[in-house]
């Protein structure tokens, strides 16, 4: 078992390698934060493809959050249906509106920006329906904060990787790669991780002869 200072230098290398192969992205346009949170509430259990539309179809029939706000939550069931978990989905989003209004007295989540981590990934925590990826992305997508999202993806890596216990919670997989993972890298991370995904470490037959990181992987180790 590696210790935490291995872990962090093994991840500088993952970076870098992931960098000159996929390129360094750059979060340099964040959405509004409560349409970023909103819009990863949409994209649970379902394709982007599918999330973005519902996206649109929401917005297009509530032009205003406070419109939203203001409708029976089967209206927001009923806009949202090809997305799935509908009725879920409709109820989280309606308390969530309402929580921020109650609280915050607008229906603005822009106060996050300069809000302390720790502050704000506890406000979004009290909000139900809300999991540690929800503000995990909320608050690297949209607020540019050093916070990491597990996504479908980067788990299967991070757990070939050796990274990840398969049996681990959620919680302490963010807690423990947040601790992990160089200050202004998260985002770089993230997507690169995904890019990695989606172009070579399949969920079946990954390809490991031509992974950028085998050499960081217990199960690319083993394979070739």
């Amino acid at each position: 078992m590696q210790s935490a200072e291995e872990l962090r230098d093994a991840l500088r290398y993952i970076i870098q390698n992931l960098e000159s192969t996929f390129g360094a992205p750059d979060n340099d346009e964040p959405p509004v934060v409560l349409d970023m949170l909103i819009g990863v509430i949409l994209s649970q259990a379902t394709t982007n493809t599918n999330s973005h539309r519902t996206f649109a179809a929401l917005k297009q029939r509530f032009p205003s959050w406070e419109d939203a706000l203001a409708a029976n939550t089967a209206d927001i069931a009923d806009t949202i249906r090809p997305g799935g978990l509908a009725q879920q989905k409709a109820l989280v989003i309606k308390d969530l509106l309402q929580r921020i209004k109650e609280t915050r007295g607008d229906l603005s989540l822009e106060f996050l920006h300069t809000a302390p981590l720790p502050e704000a990934a506890a406000y979004l925590r009290q909000m139900r329906g809300i999991g540690p990826k929800t503000i995990a992305c909320t608050l690297l997508f949209a607020c540019k904060k050093d916070v990491f999202p597990l996504d479908t993806h980067i788990f299967r890596i991070l757990r070939r990787a050796g990274y990840l216990s398969a049996k681990g919670a959620d919680a302490q997989a963010h807690a423990l790669m947040d601790a992990l993972i160089p200050s202004g890298k998260f985002y770089s991370l993230h997507i690169n991780l995904i890019n990695l995904g989606r172009a070579i470490c399949h969920p079946q037959n990954p390809r490991c002869a031509r992974c950028p990181i085998v050499e960081y992987c217990e199960y690319g180790q083993n394979v070739l």
